[in-house]
Protein backbone atom coordinates (compact mmCIF):
# COMPACT_ATOMS: atom_id res chain seq x y z
CA UNK A 1 0.00 0.00 0.00
CA UNK A 2 1.32 3.33 -0.94
CA UNK A 3 2.91 5.74 2.16
CA UNK A 4 0.39 8.49 0.44
CA UNK A 5 -2.87 6.13 0.21
CA UNK A 6 -4.84 5.75 3.37
CA UNK A 7 -8.23 5.13 3.41
CA UNK A 8 -11.18 7.65 4.79
CA UNK A 9 -12.07 6.88 8.32
CA UNK A 10 -15.72 5.41 8.78
CA UNK A 11 -18.12 8.41 9.44
CA UNK A 12 -18.62 9.25 12.89
CA UNK A 13 -22.62 8.48 14.52
CA UNK A 14 -24.59 11.44 14.30
CA UNK A 15 -25.61 12.40 18.08
CA UNK A 16 -29.27 12.67 19.15
CA UNK A 17 -29.84 16.13 19.82
CA UNK A 18 -32.52 15.06 22.14
CA UNK A 19 -30.43 12.85 23.87
CA UNK A 20 -29.60 13.81 27.56
CA UNK A 21 -27.08 12.01 29.59
CA UNK A 22 -28.88 9.85 32.55
CA UNK A 23 -27.79 11.85 35.76
CA UNK A 24 -25.80 8.94 38.07
CA UNK A 25 -26.12 9.75 41.68
CA UNK A 26 -23.36 9.47 44.18
CA UNK A 27 -25.16 9.04 47.61
CA UNK A 28 -22.41 9.59 49.49
CA UNK A 29 -21.04 12.77 47.38
CA UNK A 30 -24.49 13.88 47.38
CA UNK A 31 -24.95 13.70 51.16
CA UNK A 32 -21.72 15.47 51.76
CA UNK A 33 -22.99 18.47 49.54
CA UNK A 34 -26.32 18.49 51.81
CA UNK A 35 -24.78 18.37 54.54
CA UNK A 36 -22.27 20.94 53.82
CA UNK A 37 -25.00 23.50 52.60
CA UNK A 38 -26.76 22.34 55.87
CA UNK A 39 -24.06 23.62 58.21
CA UNK A 40 -23.28 26.49 55.92
CA UNK A 41 -26.92 27.72 56.20
CA UNK A 42 -26.42 26.86 60.11
CA UNK A 43 -23.34 28.80 60.08
CA UNK A 44 -25.19 32.32 58.91
CA UNK A 45 -27.81 31.59 61.15
CA UNK A 46 -25.73 32.57 64.13
CA UNK A 47 -23.67 35.05 62.39
CA UNK A 48 -21.09 32.99 62.46
CA UNK A 49 -20.24 34.76 59.08
CA UNK A 50 -20.25 38.22 60.82
CA UNK A 51 -18.58 38.60 63.66
CA UNK A 52 -19.32 42.34 65.05
CA UNK A 53 -21.82 40.69 67.61
CA UNK A 54 -19.22 38.59 68.80
CA UNK A 55 -16.54 42.08 69.30
CA UNK A 56 -19.22 43.45 71.02
CA UNK A 57 -20.55 41.68 73.29
CA UNK A 58 -16.15 40.43 73.79
CA UNK A 59 -14.86 43.84 74.89
CA UNK A 60 -17.38 44.77 78.15
CA UNK A 61 -16.64 40.87 79.30
CA UNK A 62 -13.29 41.37 78.87
CA UNK A 63 -12.93 45.06 80.70
CA UNK A 64 -15.11 43.06 83.57
CA UNK A 65 -12.26 40.14 83.40
CA UNK A 66 -9.28 42.63 83.98
CA UNK A 67 -10.87 44.96 86.46
CA UNK A 68 -12.21 42.36 88.86
CA UNK A 69 -9.15 40.39 88.38
CA UNK A 70 -6.81 43.32 88.89
CA UNK A 71 -5.10 42.80 85.85
CA UNK A 72 -4.82 39.27 85.93
CA UNK A 73 -7.99 37.00 85.55
CA UNK A 74 -8.44 33.69 86.13
CA UNK A 75 -7.57 31.57 83.23
CA UNK A 76 -10.28 29.10 83.45
CA UNK A 77 -12.59 31.36 84.44
CA UNK A 78 -11.38 33.54 81.33
CA UNK A 79 -11.29 30.78 79.16
CA UNK A 80 -15.16 30.42 79.99
CA UNK A 81 -16.18 33.84 79.27
CA UNK A 82 -14.89 33.95 75.76
CA UNK A 83 -16.20 30.31 74.99
CA UNK A 84 -19.96 31.76 76.10
CA UNK A 85 -19.47 34.66 74.50
CA UNK A 86 -19.26 32.93 71.24
CA UNK A 87 -22.10 30.52 72.10
CA UNK A 88 -24.70 33.48 73.46
CA UNK A 89 -24.22 35.49 70.87
CA UNK A 90 -24.99 32.22 68.19
CA UNK A 91 -27.77 31.52 70.51
CA UNK A 92 -29.05 35.42 70.45
CA UNK A 93 -28.66 35.81 66.50
CA UNK A 94 -30.97 32.23 66.00
CA UNK A 95 -33.35 32.90 68.73
CA UNK A 96 -33.90 36.91 67.42
CA UNK A 97 -34.34 35.29 63.45
CA UNK A 98 -36.84 32.90 64.79
CA UNK A 99 -38.71 35.72 66.31
CA UNK A 100 -38.40 37.89 63.49
CA UNK A 101 -39.05 35.24 61.15
CA UNK A 102 -42.45 36.86 59.38
CA UNK A 103 -40.53 40.50 59.39
CA UNK A 104 -37.03 39.46 58.04
CA UNK A 105 -38.33 38.65 54.60
CA UNK A 106 -40.12 42.33 54.67
CA UNK A 107 -36.57 44.06 55.02
CA UNK A 108 -34.40 44.26 52.49
CA UNK A 109 -30.89 43.63 54.59
CA UNK A 110 -32.56 40.76 56.19
CA UNK A 111 -34.53 39.07 53.57
CA UNK A 112 -31.82 36.23 52.78
CA UNK A 113 -31.15 35.16 55.98
CA UNK A 114 -31.97 31.35 56.32
CA UNK A 115 -35.14 31.65 58.20
CA UNK A 116 -36.33 34.24 56.47
CA UNK A 117 -35.63 32.72 53.20
CA UNK A 118 -37.34 29.15 53.99
CA UNK A 119 -33.40 27.74 53.93
CA UNK A 120 -33.69 26.51 57.28
CA UNK A 121 -36.93 25.48 59.05
CA UNK A 122 -38.65 26.74 62.24
CA UNK A 123 -38.54 24.06 63.79
CA UNK A 124 -34.89 23.50 63.08
CA UNK A 125 -34.35 26.49 64.33
CA UNK A 126 -35.26 25.82 67.88
CA UNK A 127 -33.56 22.44 67.84
CA UNK A 128 -29.74 24.40 67.16
CA UNK A 129 -31.01 27.15 69.94
CA UNK A 130 -31.75 24.47 72.44
CA UNK A 131 -28.19 23.00 71.64
CA UNK A 132 -26.62 26.12 72.34
CA UNK A 133 -28.27 27.32 75.77
CA UNK A 134 -27.18 23.22 76.54
CA UNK A 135 -23.81 23.89 75.91
CA UNK A 136 -24.36 27.59 77.56
CA UNK A 137 -25.66 25.79 80.66
CA UNK A 138 -22.60 23.23 80.58
CA UNK A 139 -20.39 26.84 80.72
CA UNK A 140 -22.20 28.18 83.63
CA UNK A 141 -22.08 25.26 85.63
CA UNK A 142 -18.19 25.63 85.51
CA UNK A 143 -18.68 28.82 87.51
CA UNK A 144 -19.27 30.03 91.10
CA UNK A 145 -23.07 29.54 92.17
CA UNK A 146 -23.46 33.64 92.28
CA UNK A 147 -22.12 34.08 88.96
CA UNK A 148 -24.13 30.95 87.49
CA UNK A 149 -27.72 32.46 89.04
CA UNK A 150 -26.61 36.00 86.86
CA UNK A 151 -25.80 33.53 84.34
CA UNK A 152 -29.72 32.49 84.51
CA UNK A 153 -30.81 36.39 84.46
CA UNK A 154 -28.81 36.77 81.01
CA UNK A 155 -30.13 33.71 79.42
CA UNK A 156 -33.56 35.11 79.86
CA UNK A 157 -32.47 38.88 79.07
CA UNK A 158 -31.34 37.03 75.80
CA UNK A 159 -34.21 34.81 75.11
CA UNK A 160 -36.59 37.76 75.88
CA UNK A 161 -35.09 40.40 73.81
CA UNK A 162 -36.29 39.64 70.39
CA UNK A 163 -40.05 39.69 71.90
CA UNK A 164 -39.78 42.70 73.59
CA UNK A 165 -38.48 44.89 71.13
CA UNK A 166 -41.98 44.94 70.02
CA UNK A 167 -43.69 46.35 72.39
CA UNK A 168 -40.61 48.48 74.27
CA UNK A 169 -40.10 52.29 72.96
CA UNK A 170 -36.39 51.55 73.73
CA UNK A 171 -35.86 48.35 72.85
CA UNK A 172 -31.88 49.29 72.62
CA UNK A 173 -31.88 50.16 76.40
CA UNK A 174 -33.33 46.74 76.62
CA UNK A 175 -30.33 44.89 74.37
CA UNK A 176 -28.01 46.57 75.90
CA UNK A 177 -28.46 45.53 79.49
CA UNK A 178 -28.20 41.81 77.83
CA UNK A 179 -24.98 42.36 76.15
CA UNK A 180 -23.82 44.25 78.91
CA UNK A 181 -24.75 41.11 81.52
CA UNK A 182 -21.05 39.75 81.38
CA UNK A 183 -20.19 42.26 83.92
CA UNK A 184 -21.88 41.51 86.50
CA UNK A 185 -21.32 37.77 85.96
CA UNK A 186 -17.24 38.15 85.64
CA UNK A 187 -17.70 40.17 89.06
CA UNK A 188 -19.48 37.57 91.29
CA UNK A 189 -17.28 34.56 89.48
CA UNK A 190 -13.86 36.27 90.07
CA UNK A 191 -14.37 37.80 93.38
CA UNK A 192 -17.87 36.44 95.11
CA UNK A 193 -19.38 39.94 94.37
CA UNK A 194 -20.93 42.40 92.56
CA UNK A 195 -19.57 45.61 94.06
CA UNK A 196 -20.54 49.29 93.06
CA UNK A 197 -17.61 49.47 90.29
CA UNK A 198 -19.60 46.39 87.96
CA UNK A 199 -23.10 48.22 88.23
CA UNK A 200 -21.46 51.10 86.74
CA UNK A 201 -19.25 49.70 84.01
CA UNK A 202 -22.90 48.16 83.31
CA UNK A 203 -24.35 51.38 82.66
CA UNK A 204 -21.48 52.00 80.53
CA UNK A 205 -22.26 49.38 78.50
CA UNK A 206 -25.91 50.18 78.06
CA UNK A 207 -25.43 53.84 77.04
CA UNK A 208 -22.63 52.36 74.22
CA UNK A 209 -25.06 49.33 73.14
CA UNK A 210 -27.53 52.23 72.83
CA UNK A 211 -25.47 54.45 70.77
CA UNK A 212 -24.11 51.68 68.17
CA UNK A 213 -27.56 50.14 68.09
CA UNK A 214 -29.55 53.08 67.18
CA UNK A 215 -27.23 53.66 64.43
CA UNK A 216 -27.61 50.22 63.08
CA UNK A 217 -31.76 50.94 63.70
CA UNK A 218 -31.52 53.64 61.66
CA UNK A 219 -30.22 51.17 58.45
CA UNK A 220 -33.73 50.21 58.40
CA UNK A 221 -35.93 52.81 59.93
CA UNK A 222 -38.02 53.03 56.61
CA UNK A 223 -38.81 49.58 56.71
CA UNK A 224 -38.94 49.53 60.41
CA UNK A 225 -41.38 52.03 60.07
CA UNK A 226 -43.89 49.88 57.09
CA UNK A 227 -44.30 46.96 59.22
CA UNK A 228 -44.31 48.48 62.13
CA UNK A 229 -41.27 47.26 64.75
CA UNK A 230 -40.20 49.65 67.19
CA UNK A 231 -36.64 51.44 67.51
CA UNK A 232 -34.93 54.49 69.14
CA UNK A 233 -33.85 55.20 65.62
CA UNK A 234 -37.62 55.79 64.75
CA UNK A 235 -38.03 57.43 68.22
CA UNK A 236 -35.68 60.08 68.24
CA UNK A 237 -36.59 60.84 64.53
CA UNK A 238 -35.08 64.06 63.07
CA UNK A 239 -32.88 64.66 66.51
CA UNK A 240 -31.04 60.91 66.26
CA UNK A 241 -27.59 62.60 65.45
CA UNK A 242 -28.04 64.64 68.58
CA UNK A 243 -29.03 62.12 70.56
CA UNK A 244 -26.18 59.78 69.45
CA UNK A 245 -23.54 62.55 70.70
CA UNK A 246 -25.31 63.39 73.89
CA UNK A 247 -24.70 59.39 74.85
CA UNK A 248 -21.34 59.07 73.71
CA UNK A 249 -20.55 61.68 75.58
CA UNK A 250 -21.79 60.20 78.63
CA UNK A 251 -20.42 57.12 77.70
CA UNK A 252 -16.76 58.75 77.37
CA UNK A 253 -17.96 60.55 81.20
CA UNK A 254 -19.31 56.99 82.85
CA UNK A 255 -15.62 55.60 81.43
CA UNK A 256 -13.97 58.22 83.49
CA UNK A 257 -15.75 57.88 86.58
CA UNK A 258 -14.76 53.83 86.13
CA UNK A 259 -10.84 54.43 85.58
CA UNK A 260 -11.06 56.66 88.69
CA UNK A 261 -12.78 53.78 90.60
CA UNK A 262 -10.96 51.48 89.46
CA UNK A 263 -7.73 53.68 89.90
CA UNK A 264 -6.97 53.69 86.66
CA UNK A 265 -4.46 55.97 84.92
CA UNK A 266 -3.09 57.77 81.73
CA UNK A 267 -2.80 54.47 79.88
CA UNK A 268 -6.39 53.78 80.20
CA UNK A 269 -7.30 57.69 79.80
CA UNK A 270 -5.51 57.55 76.65
CA UNK A 271 -7.67 54.96 75.45
CA UNK A 272 -10.41 57.06 76.18
CA UNK A 273 -9.39 59.85 74.34
CA UNK A 274 -8.70 57.63 71.17
CA UNK A 275 -11.99 56.29 71.66
CA UNK A 276 -13.37 59.70 71.39
CA UNK A 277 -11.65 60.50 68.13
CA UNK A 278 -13.70 57.27 66.84
CA UNK A 279 -17.10 58.36 68.14
CA UNK A 280 -16.50 61.83 66.25
CA UNK A 281 -15.78 59.68 62.99
CA UNK A 282 -19.06 57.72 63.71
CA UNK A 283 -20.73 61.39 63.81
CA UNK A 284 -19.15 62.20 61.03
CA UNK A 285 -20.02 58.67 58.99
CA UNK A 286 -24.08 59.49 60.02
CA UNK A 287 -24.03 62.88 59.49
CA UNK A 288 -26.24 62.36 56.15
CA UNK A 289 -28.18 59.27 57.70
CA UNK A 290 -27.33 57.16 54.42
CA UNK A 291 -27.86 53.43 55.84
CA UNK A 292 -24.89 52.52 54.39
CA UNK A 293 -22.63 55.07 55.98
CA UNK A 294 -25.05 54.26 59.44
CA UNK A 295 -23.66 50.43 59.01
CA UNK A 296 -20.19 51.57 58.69
CA UNK A 297 -20.49 53.72 62.18
CA UNK A 298 -22.09 51.15 64.01
CA UNK A 299 -19.20 48.43 62.72
CA UNK A 300 -16.21 51.26 64.06
CA UNK A 301 -17.83 50.77 67.76
CA UNK A 302 -15.75 47.47 67.31
CA UNK A 303 -12.89 49.72 67.32
CA UNK A 304 -13.74 51.86 70.07
CA UNK A 305 -14.23 48.88 72.62
CA UNK A 306 -10.90 47.55 71.39
CA UNK A 307 -8.96 50.42 72.67
CA UNK A 308 -10.66 50.99 75.65
CA UNK A 309 -9.49 47.49 76.70
CA UNK A 310 -6.12 48.28 75.11
CA UNK A 311 -5.76 51.21 77.84
CA UNK A 312 -7.33 49.31 80.61
CA UNK A 313 -5.00 45.99 79.76
CA UNK A 314 -1.82 48.17 79.25
CA UNK A 315 -2.42 50.29 82.30
CA UNK A 316 -3.00 47.31 84.92
CA UNK A 317 0.35 45.97 82.91
CA UNK A 318 2.46 48.93 83.63
CA UNK A 319 1.24 49.36 87.25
Amino acid sequence: MSAEFRPAPPPRPRRDPSYKPTYEPKPLRDRARALGRTLSDYAQLMRLHRPIGIWLLLWPALWALWAAGNGHPDPQVFIVFMVGVLVMRSAGCVINDYADRDFDPQVRRTADRPLAAGRVQPGEALILFVGLGLVATGLALMLDPLAQLYAVAGALLAVTYPFAKRFVQLPQFYLGVAFAWSIPMAFAALTGSVPKLAWLMLVTVVLWAAVYDTMYAMVDREDDLRIGLKSTAILFGDADRLIIAAMQAMVLLALYLVGQAAGLGRWFHAGIAIGAVFFLYQQWLIRGRDPELCFRAFNNNHYFGMVVFIGMALDYLFR
